[in-house]
């Protein structure tokens, strides 16, 4: 075991229970099994580490039926060296010249961290060619569906790292998201990053203060807008923070867009509500090439990005009535 002259401290986590030794002394309590462990000891440099993870696969094996993963231990010096735990690095802190009372407050403390690799990896969703780039996959769906696709997906990150104490670290995700997803409305619009932004940006009170964010507004027919954010979370540690991992729960599959479509009943060419039908292509290529000599429906459907078109009866005549004359 860990020891230190005649004496020791040796605690870890396991399957079950939570043991610690303090000198003679042995205490047992009950915890809620898991399937990680943790074990942290204490002592002097010198002591026989390999010794120490023989004892507790020996405990693990004999007392608690379980065994030890060779591959998945890690035994380090975690004021030189961090040790990964559920995504945080999880350090010893040192430094001499934190004092607090007259004392240095902050060595022998632990402290979670953001790893550099997970901002890297989280990172690289958004960036292509080395530049944030946008992403093609969204860029037909609505603003408003874009900008809440991209805010999840930057909340879930941030708000899982908020114990840790760098967790400002996380501005370089935010700006690789913020500027993918300005990209990618811009493509949507032919619009640049400037003006995307200058659209959607929104000021957000918060517990730090105002914070600036981007919004995209559904708006609903007797109802409230639905309103989609992205941002808007200040990037401080709240040490009160809750990681919450719920149940996923069973959504309803949604009805096709082309389903969706027709039930507006409204003609997506004159926009007016009227008894409607379905103007097919076989391929975008049908629909000609851009210039003065293409007809507004087929226009329409190329800016869409879709073979069909939601028309009322009399523009589905006037369809027919103009082709489109250098079809590909």
């Amino acid at each position: 075991m860990a020891k230190r002259g005649e004496e020791g401290s040796l605690t870890f986590k396991g399957d079950g229970k939570i043991l610690a030794r303090s000198g003679a002394a042995w205490q047992g309590h009950r915890q809620r099994a898991r399937p990680d462990t943790r074990q942290r000891c204490s002592g002097s440099r010198a002591v026989n580490t390999g010794e120490i993870k023989a004892k507790l696969a020996q405990f693990l094996r004999e007392t608690l039926g379980l065994e030890l993963s060779a591959e998945k231990t890690l035994i380090t010096h975690a004021r030189t060296q961090p040790a990964r735990f559920l995504g945080y690095n999880i350090i010893v802190q040192h430094a001499n010249t934190k004092i607090t009372s007259g004392l240095r407050s902050v060595n022998g403390t632990i402290a979670l961290r953001v790893p550099p690799d997970v901002v890297k990896a989280q990172s690289a969703r958004y960036r292509q060619h080395g530049k944030p780039w946008h992403r093609p996959r969204l860029q037909n769906l609505t603003d408003y569906d874009i900008v809440r696709t991209y805010g999840a997906e930057y909340r879930g990150v941030v708000n899982y790292y908020l114990l840790a104490q760098d967790v400002w670290r996380l501005n370089t995700l935010r700006w690789n998201a913020v500027t993918s997803m300005l990209k990618t409305l811009g493509a949507k619009h032919h619009s640049t990053v400037t003006k995307m932004a200058a659209r959607h940006k929104a000021k957000i009170e918060t517990s730090h203060g105002l914070r600036t964010c981007f919004e995209a507004r559904k708006h609903r027919k007797g109802k409230q807008d639905l309103v989609a954010r992205f941002g808007g979370i200040p990037l401080k540690q709240d040490k009160r923070a809750v990681i919450r991992d719920p149940a996923p729960v069973q959504v309803p599959y949604p009805w096709k867009e082309l389903i969706r479509r027709l039930r507006t009943r409204e003609c997506e060419l004159c926009e007016t509500g009227a008894t409607v039908a379905v103007h097919q292509v076989t391929s975008l290529k049908a629909l000609g090439k851009p210039g003065p000599d293409r007809p507004a429906w087929a226009a329409l459907m190329a800016k869409m990005r879709r073979k069909t078109l939601i028309v009322c009866a009399g523009c589905h005549d006037l369809i027919h009535a103009e082709p489109v004359a250098h079809a590909a």
